[in-house]
């Protein structure tokens, strides 16, 4: 990929949180929930980021957006080193980067109005006079569908899809490059699920926005993003652009994951070879030695029990952390 458009550079990203114990509160250990992955994502693209539940991807999310700030590593976005700003220099770089969260019902304030949510972004971070701001929120409202007349009702009045909508709409209020969409439609409808995708990509087209879609649903993915990670237990495991990894996956865990993923032909569902994963995900508290998908892995060697599988380039924009590869 042209290294021109990069946008965002993730170096050695670590995120370890403390596990404390006692009445003095010593520290006995540390949830390795991020543990050392790095990736670039270029400008207008979406990079899909998937994998199992409680595996590290949401704190990826917002370890990038310094809601969490890392144990380890550095976020360069648009060649600035996130991890070394503080108060002021992070607050002006705020209104580039913005968060879609996963639950569209705690997400949204259920004191504030429509109106009020949407424009609070631009309460903080512009001075921007009150009828141009009102002006600006209902423009927002007609872009993610909604009529710009429910600004005045409040969260509860809407539906998931709705209330999604309105997350969404925040989101741009402040014109951002890129957005952290973490698992947008996973509290959605599958019927609605798909209306908010298409939403993203229209907007993406319209506004050149660049997104981390953070998701377990791997059809959804696919449909949406130029390139996808796999992560495991803090870990990467592959990295390839969409359609090579779907079709010809290389590490292990990829694979079962593809496999479980349904087939619309029923003649190729019958023939279609299974992966089943035996036992279940380590604790990320004490994750395994070596490669941490040993313990579940079919084809793992005694090797993969003690070294760390190097994440290596095999085809032109693939990695992977495998020994076998």
């Amino acid at each position: 990929m042209n290294e021109n458009n990069l946008l965002l550079r993730v170096e050695g990203l670590k995120m370890h949180f403390p596990i404390m114990r006692g009445v003095i509160r010593h520290q006995v250990g540390a949830v390795r929930a991020v543990d050392g992955i790095s990736f670039d994502i270029h400008s207008g693209e979406t990079f899909g980021l998937v994998g199992e539940s409680g595996c590290g991807k949401s704190t990826t999310g917002r370890v990038i957006l310094q809601l969490y700030r890392p144990t380890a590593g550095k976020v360069s976005f648009d060649g600035i080193d996130l991890t070394t700003l503080k108060g002021e220099a992070l607050r002006v770089m705020r209104p580039r980067m913005q968060m879609i969260f996963q639950d569209p019902y705690a997400s949204l304030n259920p004191r504030m109005t429509v109106g009020q949510i949407v424009g609070e972004p631009l309460d903080v971070h512009s001075d921007m006079p009150r009828p141009e701001r009102k002006e600006w929120v209902h423009e927002l409202l007609n872009l993610v569908g909604l009529n710009p007349r429910f600004e005045g009702r409040y969260p509860h009045e809407f539906s998931g899809g709705q209330r999604q909508r309105i997350g969404v709409a925040r989101a741009l209020a402040l014109s951002p490059q890129f957005i952290v969409c973490d698992e947008p439609i996973s509290a959605l409808d599958v019927s609605v699920q798909a209306q908010v995708v298409n939403l993203l990509e229209d907007l993406q087209d319209k506004m050149g926005l660049t997104y981390l879609f953070i998701a377990h649903d791997l059809s959804m993915v696919r449909h949406i993003s130029t390139r996808t990670a796999v992560m495991y237990l803090g870990k990467l495991m592959e990295l390839a652009p969409r359609d090579e990894l779907y079709e010809n996956p290389l590490h292990p865990y990829s694979q079962a994951l593809l496999s479980a993923v349904p087939v619309a032909d029923p003649q190729v569902e019958a023939t279609r070879k299974r992966v089943i994963l035996q036992g279940d995900v380590p604790s990320p508290a004490a994750p395994p030695p070596g490669c941490v998908f040993h313990t579940r892995c079919p084809i793992a060697v005694e090797r993969c029990r003690v070294d760390v599988p190097e994440w290596r380039k095999v085809r032109p924009d693939h990695y992977v952390a495998c020994h076998l590869v």
